[in-house]
């Protein structure tokens, strides 16, 4: 039951939905994964403006998915509702926080699923589970009836098995999306220090593809990351603290995140114009790439998925490993991609991220269906 928070009967001749439990529902109680919020919250008198294509297309929703406590983490751990198992291996963590969307698409209990990406909530579950997550542009889908987290980085996207699904989810949140009839050709190779095995499968699965590779560098990533975590921190305290009257209701790790937030919030608070111009100026400076390249790729994750035994009492370590190669991108508003690539004999794949300028919805996925086909060829 992990899977879901709440399971739906829902009928239509329409693909079947999962949609992460941030995201209102009609007649649904939202949780956002929190005993806290459970507590107190109704059935909502109305969908989220972002479900109006998917009632429209006679959708079934098929239920509302579990996800890291209050969308706060990248683990997708839940100690209210359980932790969704990861498919590819119930040792591994499942990725947050979308962790119940994503591993709904990959045991089959749904054809798509609606999740968040504040700073990888989509594509990080995705590479775990091994299967296809899009960030979206930020401010390209309406987030009026979705619980906020961060929402000058809040985005809501689709997770499929495969880049078809995803072209269905984008056409379910916005109606009338299509994609590009040709690929990018030209993709940025953004150097990073992920795990060389995974590096390796990258790069091989853009070859595979025939694609045009040209090494790039993004300037001012520790920076980038810097402003991401003060700017998130703010935002999130800001969305959520007065759940601290019920501190009951929240598990460990979130409580941890708020003690984080009420360090870092005073100092934001004095620099937050210094903090916004950071923001603007990697905005900048990532978009200069893209009159170089069409798109950009590089790892998910640069790592393997951590097991579920390896998060002890501070994990703000692993946070930021996890997240070293998604929060960014957040902080520009680009729309990426993630999706699996083969790994040897691996159980669990690689990911692949590709990155587009603002709106490259359309270029990102039949550039990512043209390496799922040649990748497995």
């Amino acid at each position: 039951m992990a899977t879901f928070i709440t399971r739906l009967d829902s009928a239509g001749p329409g693909p079947r939905v999962a949609v992460k439990d941030i995201i209102d529902v009609a007649g649904v109680p939202t949780t956002a994964g929190c005993r806290a919020v459970q507590a107190t919250a109704q059935p909502a008198r109305r969908d989220a403006a972002c479900l109006r294509g998917t009632r429209e297309a006679s959708a079934r929703i098929v239920g509302k998915t579990n996800l890291h406590e209050l969308a706060v983490l990248p683990f997708g751990t839940n100690p209210w509702f359980g932790t969704p198992v990861n498919p590819l291996d119930p040792a591994l963590l499942p990725g947050g926080s979308s962790s119940g969307s994503a591993v709904a698409v990959a045991t089959g209990e749904a054809d798509v699923a609606f999740g968040s990406d504040t700073g990888g909530s989509v594509r990080i579950p995705s590479a775990c589970c091994g299967v296809c997550g899009l960030k979206t542009t930020h401010g390209r889908v309406a987030l009026d009836g979705v619980w906020p987290l961060a929402p000058s980085l809040d985005t809501i996207g689709p997770i499929a098995t495969g880049v078809a699904g995803l072209d269905v989810g984008m056409r379910l949140l916005e109606p009338g999306f299509v994609v590009s009839p040709t690929a990018a050709r030209v993709v940025g190779r953004v150097r990073s220090d992920g795990l060389p095995d995974i590096e390796a499968a990258v790069n091989a699965a853009l070859r595979a593809a025939e694609l045009e590779i040209v090494d790039v560098e993004l300037p001012g990533w520790a920076a980038a990351t810097d402003a991401f975590t003060a700017i998130y921190l703010t935002e999130f305290w800001a969305s959520d603290h007065h759940l601290l009257e019920d501190r009951s209701g929240l598990g460990d790790d979130t409580l941890m995140a708020f003690e984080l937030a009420e360090l870092v919030r005073p100092t934001v608070d004095v620099d937050v114009d210094v903090v916004r111009r950071q923001a603007a100026a990697w905005r900048a400076a990532l978009l200069e790439l893209f009159d170089r390249v069409e798109l950009l790729a590089l790892p998910t994750l640069p790592m393997f998925p951590p097991r579920l035994d390896e998060l002890g009492d501070d994990n703000t370590a692993l946070v930021l490993d996890m997240t070293r190669n998604t929060a960014l991108f957040n902080l520009a508003g680009t729309p990426c991609t993630a999706q699996p690539v083969p790994l040897g004999s691996s159980r669990v794949p690689a990911s692949l991220q590709l990155v587009g300028p603002p709106g490259a919805e359309e270029l990102l996925l039949p550039t990512a269906a043209a390496v799922e086909s040649a990748v497995a060829r």
